[in-house]
């Protein structure tokens, strides 16, 4: 058996808690809060305890999809952000740049927000951008 644990951050909200994530022969079993961590001093909430086993759903995506002929199928990274890259342009082209909005999300980091923010202003042109931070 390989054993091995990862420091890492908490992806459910933007708080910043830091764990360490067990590894075993390849398979995240199980987190350990980070009692050095500033913002969490060790502590988890119910959703940081179970933040490893989200990752080897069966039910999770593995990759992107487009919708073809009324069907969802996976394609490429790269097909996926050129088609979503041309269909925001096509839009604020035909409708103006108001006509884009954007919700960030509480599972992601503070720093990945300000980012997409950024995107939303200075790419985009809009201030229709929203962010639910609901944990």
């Amino acid at each position: 058996m390989e054993y091995s644990s990862v420091l890492t951050t908490c992806t459910y909200c933007g708080c910043g808690c830091n764990f360490y994530l067990e590894n075993l022969d390849g398979r995240l079993t199980g987190t350990i809060p980070c009692k050095t961590s500033p913002v969490n001093q060790g502590r988890l909430c119910i959703k940081g305890w179970n933040a490893h086993e989200f990752v080897q759903s069966d039910q999770r995506l593995t990759s992107p999809l487009i919708r073809k002929e009324g069907r969802l199928v996976p394609v490429s990274w790269e097909e996926a952000l050129d088609y979503t890259a041309s269909e925001l342009a096509a839009i604020r082209s035909e409708h103006g740049p108001d006509s884009l909005a954007f919700l960030t999300s509480a599972k992601v980091t503070n720093e990945e927000n300000f980012l997409l923010q950024k995107f939303a202003r200075a790419a985009t042109g809009t201030n229709n951008i929203d962010h639910c931070a609901r944990l």
